[in-house]
C-alpha cells in the first residue's frame, strides 16, 4: 500500500544507507520497508530539480510492454526530452534505472559496481 508522508519530501537521504538501494534492487515494484518508502517519496517529489534538471522518469512506448527513459522539464507544459536510446522491456529493469538515476542526482555518489548491475 502506498503510503504518503508529508515530512517525506524534506527527509534527508544519507549517501550510506545502501541498505535502502538494496531493498529497492530486491524488489522494484514493492512492497517497500517505511524508510525505504520516505526514500522513494523524496525521490519522486523533490527529485533531481534540486540538482538543476529535471526528474527522470519512464515513459511508455507500448503498454505493458516497452519504456523508455525521459526526462521532465523544468518547466511545467514543455515536452518530455525522451532518451529514444534508452529502452526497456521490463517496467522493474525501467524503475531500477531511474532509481539509480535519481539516487546519483541527490546524493552525488555514485552506486558501486554490484549495484549498479541490470536486475537478474
Amino acid at each position: 500500500m502506498l503510503v504518503t508522508y508529508a515530512e517525506a519530501a524534506h527527509w534527508p537521504i544519507d549517501a550510506r544507507r545502501l541498505d535502502l538501494v538494496e531493498e529497492f534492487r530486491r524488489k522494484p515494484r514493492g512492497p517497500h520497508g517505511e524508510e525505504l518508502q520516505k526514500l522513494l517519496h523524496r525521490m519522486r517529489w523533490a527529485g533531481d530539480f534540486e540538482t538543476g534538471g529535471g526528474r527522470y522518469v519512464l515513459v511508455v512506448k507500448t503498454p505493458g510492454k516497452e519504456w523508455l527513459l525521459g526526462r521532465l522539464p523544468r518547466e511545467r507544459g514543455k515536452p518530455i526530452e525522451v532518451m529514444g536510446n534508452r529502452l526497456f522491456t521490463s517496467i522493474a529493469e525501467g524503475e531500477w534505472e531511474v532509481f539509480k538515476l535519481r539516487w546519483e542526482a541527490l546524493t552525488g555518489t555514485v552506486l558501486p559496481e554490484h549495484l549498479r548491475e541490470a536486475l537478474a
